[in-house]
């Protein structure tokens, strides 16, 4: 790990601010990209490309942190919006609770296709209907139908166990 670190953690940085346009967060996804290749019990075992392999990682990263960040968007809309309805502010206790339950479905969402995940957020956090996902994802509504069951009892299962 030491020399995979060594070796390409530069190149990581530098391909990573070029992506990014910004070096603090580029440090981040970086460091966080060793992060999770060194908890990942296989780590490195058969890796022969080092930089492929850190490039998925990142990119993975990445991918969960647009993800996150479309959660906390989405969210924050609906508070503006409840905001301008109640012209009250909710009690810290209410921000607690909402922010617990989108963690909970981002930790459900997070074992899905992207396909079932995409559908999940464009139907629940967009309020798309089926036939505008399925021209988004470019598959069938019966097909989205199959995604949203997919993605509901996976987060059932999730959040119960």
């Amino acid at each position: 790990m030491h020399a995979l670190y060594s070796d390409h953690h530069g190149w990581l940085f530098g391909w990573l601010r070029r992506k990014l346009g910004c070096g603090h967060h580029a440090a981040d996804v970086a460091q966080d990209t060793f992060v999770r290749i060194l908890a990942s019990r296989d780590g490195l075992l058969g890796v022969q490309e080092p930089r492929a392999y850190l490039v998925t990682t990142a990119k993975r990263l990445m991918i969960d942190q647009a993800r996150r960040d479309l959660i906390e968007k989405a969210y924050l809309q609906e508070l503006a919006l409840a905001m301008s309805a109640n012209q009250g502010a909710p009690s810290a206790q209410e921000l607690l609770e909402a922010v617990q339950a989108l963690m909970q479905i981002e930790a459900a969402l997070a074992g899905l296709s992207a396909k079932a995940r995409q559908a999940f957020l464009l139907c629940y956090l967009e309020g798309q209907t089926h036939a505008q996902i399925a021209q988004q994802l470019g598959v069938s509504t019966k097909m989205v139908q199959k995604y949203l069951i997919q993605a509901l009892t996976h987060c059932h299962l999730a959040l119960e166990g």
